[in-house]
């Protein structure tokens, strides 16, 4: 197996290097990190803890301490804390929600002095107008369902009187949640010493933040943008925040109309619609491309819309804009006007009590002095580098200069926002820190919930053959799961895309009963690399609804003898031996299974010996 230790740090004037004898190796990630590899070296083998992946210090790499602190000093010198430094802070974050509170809270437990600027209040759009207040109300709308399922309920040999529901109640539920949330995100950062700037920040030269309107102007060593997005709302629609809303004034739920029209089909409308039908609303999805549900794997849309839409007071229309929609006004209701998307000729005219805009996002980029570095937005979002450095219009990273979450758009998440701070803050404490992004979950909250990592299985057959290897695709349904079926909620798929050569986890993809939850563990295997004929031996929980993904990965037809790319034949990809050695009681010969495994443990002692050698030979 070839392992790959990587070493490198943020770009500095001259590169640092590591030497020993007549053996050097300069160190810059100005240009490609650096790269040694060794042969089958498993840090399992040893237990010494060696790192094989960009993301570990140098001192796991077990580095002489001298090689070690002058190589960390030296990264520090340009992108970390130093003692005695003249700026007021080591690291300055603009915007206090969910990616700079995980930044803030990861830079103090590295040392670091912090300060967080926010200019409206602490928790960004995830935490007041996002994903916690949607979330409380998706949890009523999901007991509502339940309460009103006769037929479900029946099942369960239950009965229960008419259920109803407390629209200003639902409300207050929505908006306490949120405060108590804001709160607790705001005394976690003082509790630790995060030094909160109230004031709209405004970066006025490199290294330097103006707070609000007066000259108090913050200096700091490095400096993360982090200020999320707003609702996008398209040209020709008028939004009053009564009859034609967003997603913001929605969460509020100042009213429940009879029939909204939701412009959009993806998480923000999906989960809406879930939540209006519950409550009595009858909605109509606006769509402008040919389906709905456009950006989940196509296989999962198409069930998605047998249970979320079809069966509920729900119509569509598809292929179609919405070129011009106008508020309620002296009686009249909402007018949407919709056109074809592809000939823009007028196609219809919708008449409803409400509508609900939700179209996406936008990063909320305007007003932050980008330009005094010489930065140009790309359709708003700031352009960043992999580790989230911030480039110039002339393509140069900007020194200290970083942007994560929605603002730089590479994935409009709240906790890809936080693990993206989370990187920036391993770089600039002088350990380099790559983030996979396909390894980053997404979840859409209706009943059932929908959740996916990786890759569509369109975009991973386009991958296959653009780069020369087979796709293979399994699928199990929760009607064979008995904690699914305890819950009389058999309704679900769990589907697989994977590279039968390799065991390799391309996608994952579930639509059922706890999907948000049950995703982790596959979002956490492509994370560390970890292949299906790994987790073919892993043990689940009987009855559980994890076991899904159990026999998910048990289904997977991985070829007898894959490997991954380097690994040794003799090396299987869990660490142990093939699956013809592995179980040679087949054979009929208990004494070959004994003499194999000798001579596999004599081979893997010997180049795990090899790799040591080899380790001491390029440091010492």
């Amino acid at each position: 197996m070839q392992s790959s230790l990587s070493l490198s740090f943020s770009p500095t004037s001259s590169a640092t290097t590591i030497s020993r004898s007549h053996h050097s190796f300069p160190l810059s990630t100005a240009t490609k990190p650096l790269n040694l590899r060794f042969c089958g070296l498993r840090r399992e083998a040893l237990g010494l803890g060696f790192s094989t992946s960009l993301n570990r210090n140098l001192h796991q790499q077990q580095l002489p301490r001298s090689q070690y602190s002058a190589v960390v000093s030296a990264a520090r010198s340009d992108n970390g804390s130093t003692s005695g430094s003249s700026f007021d802070y080591d690291l300055l974050i603009i915007g206090a929600g969910v990616g700079g509170h995980g930044a803030a809270l990861h830079a103090v437990e590295k040392g670091l002095k912090t300060a967080i600027v926010e200019g409206d209040v602490v928790g960004g759009t995830c935490v007041n107008r996002g994903c916690v207040p949607s979330k409380a109300l998706l949890a009523v709308s999901g007991r509502m369902r339940e309460l009103k399922s006769d037929h479900h309920l029946k099942s369960l040999g239950l009965h229960v009187s008419s259920a109803g529901y407390d629209r200003q109640g639902v409300a207050d539920h929505a908006n306490n949640l949120a405060s108590k949330i804001r709160s607790n995100l705001t005394n976690s950062l003082k509790a630790i010493g995060v030094d909160i700037l109230t004031g709209f920040g405004t970066v006025v030269g490199p290294q330097k933040v103006k707070i609000g309107s007066s000259d108090n102007i913050v200096t700091a060593k490095d400096i993360i943008i982090a200020t999320g997005s707003v609702p996008f709302v398209p040209k020709g629609v008028e939004v009053d925040g009564k009859t034609v809303i967003t997603s913001d004034h929605a969460l509020k739920l100042e009213s429940v109309p009879e029939w909204i029209a939701i412009v959009g089909s993806g998480y923000i409308g999906l989960e809406f619609s879930d939540v209006y039908t519950a409550l009595g609303s009858e909605v109509t999805f606006v769509e402008a491309l040919d389906q709905l549900m456009p950006g989940f794997d196509p296989e999962i849309s198409k069930l998605a819309q047998r249970v979320l839409v079809n069966p509920r007071n729900i119509d569509y229309h598809t292929g179609v804009f919405a070129s011009k929609i106008t508020p309620a006004r002296d009686g009249k209701p909402v007018l949407i006007e919709l056109i074809d998307a592809k000939t823009k000729e007028p196609k219809d005219t919708l008449e409803v009590d409400a509508a609900l805009i939700a179209t996406g996002r936008a990063p909320f980029t305007e007003g932050l002095g980008l330009e005094n570095v010489d930065v140009a937005t790309q359709r708003g979002f700031i352009p960043v580098d992999e580790r989230m450095r911030v480039i110039d219009a002339n393509g140069k990273l900007v020194p200290h200069l970083y942007c994560i979450g929605d603002a730089n758009g590479k994935m409009m998440l709240a906790h890809a926002a936080s693990a993206q701070g989370i990187s920036v803050v391993e770089q600039v404490t002088g350990r380099d820190h790559v983030l996979n992004h396909l390894s980053i979950p997404a979840a859409c909250f209706t009943h059932p919930e929908i959740s996916m990592v990786g890759l569509t299985e369109p975009q991973a057959r386009e991958k296959g053959e653009k780069e020369g290897f087979e796709v293979s695709v399994a699928k199990t349904s929760f009607k064979a799961n008995t904690k699914a079926l305890a819950e009389n909620e058999g309704e679900g798929l769990a589907k697989l895309i994977y590279r039968p050569d390799n065991g390799e986890i391309l996608g994952v993809h579930i639509f059922g009963l706890h999907a948000a939850d049950l995703i982790h563990e596959a979002s956490n295997a492509i994370a560390l690399g970890t292949r299906i004929q790994d987790l073919k031996l892993a043990v689940h929980a009987h009855p559980t609804l994890s076991e899904v993904l159990d026999e998910l990965f048990k289904s997977a037809k991985v070829k007898e003898h894959a490997s991954i790319p380097g690994l040794p034949k003799y090396y299987a990809p869990s660490g142990g031996r093939d699956e013809h050695i592995q179980n040679p009681v087949k054979e009929g010969n208990c004494m070959r299974e004994s003499t194999t495994g000798l001579i596999m443990d004599i081979q893997r002692i010997l180049l795990v010996l090899i790799d040591f050698f080899l380790y001491i030979f390029f440091f010492w």
